[in-house]
């Protein structure tokens, strides 16, 4: 599109997680009229760290932000991945590092710090809080969208960065809703003195136990480090009650050290969650209305590709609005250029447990039975 068409674009980003922060920092860039719509009234990310990953944190270098991320992030040089009593299986650099002009590394960063960031690079008055979304009509050349409050916007392209539950989604591309994973996370943020010796680096480190998988994620800017139990369970509520015994059953067997760890966390610090994700859409746009991050591909955590898939959403629309001679060829490049990637990553990140090992959890089902898949 024209410079000049880009700078008459209104845009409508209905969410400001990690893919519409992402998506209104690229297309502002471009000139367009940006507007975010939050439907929280404060925005509180919780959780724990993730890694940024070298064409993540390129983005960022290319919108003038890379200061802003790296300054609240730690650079890691590689991952690694060890039995439950520490044995090595794995040890590899980030892939990427030397794929940019400049040697980018992977950068680890807690949810909270890496959301404040973004929002904080947004020009003042983008973001406007407590607009829960209630309806959208799809206008062709166009879309309204309404809010809880009867409040009603009109845009040229309509942004769906609305999460797992999207609205979005819902109300024009797909009724289906998340699919349990048959298993649960519990995460908390401690003191790197409170890790019993086990933060020696800016690295990720992975430790496999049968039915659990233990991540230990450094921050060392922040000298704290982020602690992640993944393990199999039968239990899909939504945020179950879990015990401190709970957690202890689910390492049994594992370093002592993680034990430790485990043994001494504060229940009122763990965040708890099922584990769920989406089964690929088919169809993230309209003419007007498109989708971006986990409301177009939601996927587990296992590969640890969310939020870097968000992000990579946001500049993959910009480029396309910039190649495109309108917003829908747009709307259709960016698809084309995005959904075989995450298509691929959300099918491996449902790899991650053995047949015998859901069998312990779901006795006499196949895997998967549980969760919806096949």
């Amino acid at each position: 599109m024209q410079p000049s068409d880009l700078k008459n674009l209104t845009v409508a980003v209905v969410g400001a997680g990690y893919g519409g922060a992402a998506a209104a920092k690229a297309l502002s860039l471009l000139g367009a009229d940006v507007h975010v719509y939050e439907q929280a009234n404060r925005i509180r990310e919780v959780g724990a760290g993730i890694g940024l990953r070298p064409s993540t944190m390129d983005r960022f270098r290319q919108w003038g932000i890379f200061d802003a991320i790296a300054k609240v992030s730690s650079p890691s040089d590689y991952f690694e991945i060890l039995t439950a009593t520490g044995d090595p299986i794995m040890k590899e650099s980030w892939p990427g590092i030397h794929d940019f002009a400049e040697e980018t590394r992977t950068h680890l960063i807690h949810r909270g710090d890496f959301i404040d960031a973004l929002l904080g690079v947004l020009p003042d008055g983008m973001v406007h809080l407590g607009h829960r979304l209630e309806t959208i009509e799809d206008q062709g050349d166009h879309a309204t969208i309404t809010f809880a409050d009867g409040e009603k916007v009109t845009a040229d392209l309509v942004i769906g960065a609305d999460g797992i539950r999207s609205v979005v989604r819902r109300r024009l591309f797909d009724e289906k809703g998340p699919l349990f994973s048959g298993e649960h996370a519990y995460r908390a943020v401690i003191p790197a003195d409170e890790a019993h010796g086990m933060v020696v680096d800016d690295n990720l480190r992975m430790y496999i136990g049968r039915g659990t998988k233990v991540y230990l994620l450094p921050l060392r800017h922040r000298n704290q480090v982020s602690f992640d139990i993944t393990a199999l369970c039968a239990d899909s509520t939504w945020a179950p009650e879990v015990t401190k015994d709970d957690l202890l059953a689910t390492v049994d067997g594992f370093d002592e050290r993680i034990v430790n760890i485990t043994r001494g966390l504060a229940m009122d610090a763990v965040n708890i969650r099922a584990v769920y994700d989406i089964d690929p859409v088919d169809r993230w746009h309209s003419d007007s209305v498109v989708l971006v991050g986990d409301a177009a591909h939601s996927m587990l955590h296992h590969q640890g590709q969310g939020a870097n898939s968000a992000i990579l959403d946001g500049g993959a629309l910009a480029d396309a609005l910039l190649e495109a001679d309108s917003v829908k060829e747009a709307l259709a490049r960016y698809q084309a250029t995005r959904k075989p990637v995450t298509d691929e990553l959300q099918r491996i990140s449902r790899q991650g447990w053995s047949e015998d090992e859901v069998n312990d959890v779901f006795p006499g089902q196949k895997p998967g039975a549980t969760t919806g898949r096949g």
